[in-house]
Formats: C-alpha cells, sequence, structure tokens
C-alpha cells in the first residue's frame, strides 16, 4: 500500500507540476521583450501562476497524505513586502514545507539555487521564468587555476537583487548551504549541536545590495519529530508531523545596504548571524529532547 501510495501522490504531482510549470512558460518567454512596464507585468503574473502552484501542491498533501503540520509564528505576516528568509536544511521537504506555510502569507519564495539544477526537466526552466538565482560554487582548486571566476556568485547575486527591487519578494537562503547528515557536520566540526556552519557570504552580499528594501528576516527552523526524511518516504506517507516555527526579527541598521565586501560589516554580520543561528540550535536541541 506504501508503494501504491507513493505512486499515486508522485504522478499527481508531476501532473500538477507540469501543467503550472507550462502556463508559467509564456509570460516567462514574454517577460524577454526589454520594456521595463512590460516585463514589471510578466513578472506579477508568474508569480500569480506561481501561488496557484503551490496552493495546488497545498491541496494535494491534504488530500493525499496524512502529514500533519504544526506551524507558528506566521500570524502577523504581509503579502506586501520584502522579506529576507533563512531556514535550517534538513530535506527536499523543507522546500514543500515552506512553501505550504508562507504561500499568501508572504511575497512568493525565491531561492538561491545550484546552477547545475537548471537542467532539470521542466521545473529547470520555471525557476529561470521566476528569476532564481542559479549560483555556482567553485572550489578552491577552480579558483587557484582560474582566479577570474572569483566573485562570480556574488555578481550573480547582485544581478538578481536589482530585479527583486521592482516586484515585493522572499529572498530564500539555505545559509547552511547543503542538506544537513551528521557525516557533513563532524567533517565540519561544527560548534553547533544540530546545524552546520552558516555560509554567510551569499546573505551577506543581499543585505548589502537590497538592504533599504529588508527591515525584516524570518528565521525558519523546521524539525521532524521521526527524523529527516527522504522525499520518497514523505510521499508514501511516512512523515507523520513536521513542525516549523517563524521567528520575525528585524534585521539592525547597522547591517543593511552596507559594502558587503568591507572588513567591518562581515565581522558585524557573522556575529549577529551566529547568534540567530545559536538561538535556532536551542530550539531544535529542545525539540529533540521532547521526542
Amino acid at each position: 500500500m506504501d508503494t501504491l501510495r507513493g505512486i499515486l501522490t508522485s504522478t499527481v504531482l508531476a501532473v500538477n507540476t507540469v501543467f503550472w510549470c507550462f502556463l508559467l512558460y509564456i509570460p516567462g518567454i514574454l517577460k524577454l521583450i526589454p520594456i521595463p512596464p512590460w516585463q514589471k507585468l510578466c513578472t506579477r503574473v508568474i508569480i500569480k501562476i506561481s501561488e496557484a502552484w503551490v496552493y495546488c501542491n497545498s491541496l494535494w498533501m491534504r488530500v493525499f497524505l496524512p502529514t500533519r503540520f504544526h506551524i507558528t509564528g506566521t500570524d502577523n505576516l504581509k503579502h506586501e513586502g520584502w522579506y529576507l528568509v533563512t531556514c535550517n536544511h534538513q530535506s527536499w521537504v523543507d522546500i514543500f514545507t515552506l512553501q505550504h506555510a508562507l504561500t499568501g502569507r508572504i511575497p512568493f519564495l525565491k531561492f538561491f539555487i545550484k546552477q547545475e539544477l537548471i537542467w532539470v526537466p521542466v521545473i529547470g526552466l520555471a525557476w529561470w521564468a521566476l528569476d532564481f538565482p542559479f549560483m555556482k560554487r567553485h572550489s578552491a582548486e577552480e579558483l587557484k587555476k582560474r582566479p577570474e571566476l572569483k566573485g562570480k556568485d556574488l555578481e550573480t547575486t547582485r544581478k538578481a537583487c536589482e530585479k527583486f527591487r521592482t516586484t515585493p519578494v522572499s529572498v530564500m537562503n539555505f545559509i547552511e548551504g547543503t542538506r544537513f547528515t551528521p557525516a557533513k557536520h563532524a567533517r565540519q566540526e561544527s560548534p553547533y549541536e544540530n546545524l552546520l556552519k552558516p555560509r554567510l557570504g551569499g546573505t551577506g552580499f543581499v543585505l548589502g545590495v537590497m538592504g533599504d528594501y529588508l527591515p525584516t528576516m524570518l528565521d525558519c527552523t523546521i524539525h521532524y519529530p521521526g527524523g529527516r526524511p527522504g522525499l520518497w518516504e514523505f510521499m508514501t506517507g511516512k512523515v507523520p508531523e513536521i513542525h516549523l516555527e517563524v521567528e520575525t526579527i528585524a534585521i539592525p541598521e547597522s547591517l543593511r545596504g552596507k559594502d558587503p565586501e568591507d572588513a567591518e560589516f562581515r565581522t558585524e554580520f557573522k556575529v549577529w548571524m551566529e547568534a540567530v543561528w545559536a538561538r535556532k540550535d536551542v530550539k531544535l536541541k529542545a525539540r529533540l529532547s521532547n521526542v
């Protein structure tokens, strides 16, 4: 029965995704016409289509899955405005959870994603149409061989943020940079019990470029009482509950609109963000102790 449920839910999700993605391609292509008011209109149409897509995903989860979502901290959010959103990253299920909890309450989430994901069938082009920033991380060895690549990610971030100024948006970043696993945690020698070290470069650059638009950060903490699930476990109904706590945090004025490469800014931002991360670690520890 679990396999049948997984096949059914996966099929419904695939059909829903294909339908909305192909609908989204139309204004995505029309947005290539280089007339700013027209492009802004197309962006708003794309966002409305994307929100409808997520609403259908939420309906799909309610109908086919037994998962119970326990969500706190979303009552006073505003759909019009700009937010910086951060979250711990444990599973592909995180994205479904965040979209389910936040779509319609804040502007549509736009993620920083790996450049290779643009080649994902159907959905890769949808991410392109949505102006998701595609990031390509370069190893130290690559940068040594090709020093001209240094700073390319920051330039990508700058260009994406310039687009984000035209329409209210929630800039989402999993600042751990990858999904948590015990092996990664040990390899990093992370000072946090339940989190990887935050990678702050991209987020700091967003504050530097868009700080005058971003007064508020939403720090999201996801916890899976049954353990970190794989996507197939979710599809087969083996994730009984998911907890999401959203904390609204005012971003200090001293961190907004500064030069992201300034040493003083980077030090202050690191101290502030590590304090946020330490609080998140305490929350997760409390959750785990109640399991």
